[in-house]
């Protein structure tokens, strides 16, 4: 239970950052394996985070996670 603690600490720190994130990210940098239910555990603690899919360039399509606006505008 902590690593998936770990998990959504870090990836929200990314987000906050200005980053955006998908799945292969998340796998890469952060050895998370479900993306999908740690951005619902950071939603949970009121963080807002909005998506959208989006078209690889191999045709694939995958979601792509970033904090959301409001967030956004008191972070700065």
């Amino acid at each position: 239970m902590q690593e998936f603690a770990n998990q959504s600490q870090m990836i929200k720190k990314f987000l906050e950052e200005g980053n955006t994130i998908s799945g292969m990210v998340a796998l890469d940098k952060f050895g998370c394996w479900s993306l999908p239910r740690r951005i619902c555990d950071i939603k949970e603690t009121g963080f807002p985070i909005e998506s959208q899919w989006v078209t690889t360039d191999s045709g694939k399509r995958i979601k792509e996670y970033w904090m959301g606006k409001d967030q956004q505008e008191l972070s700065f």
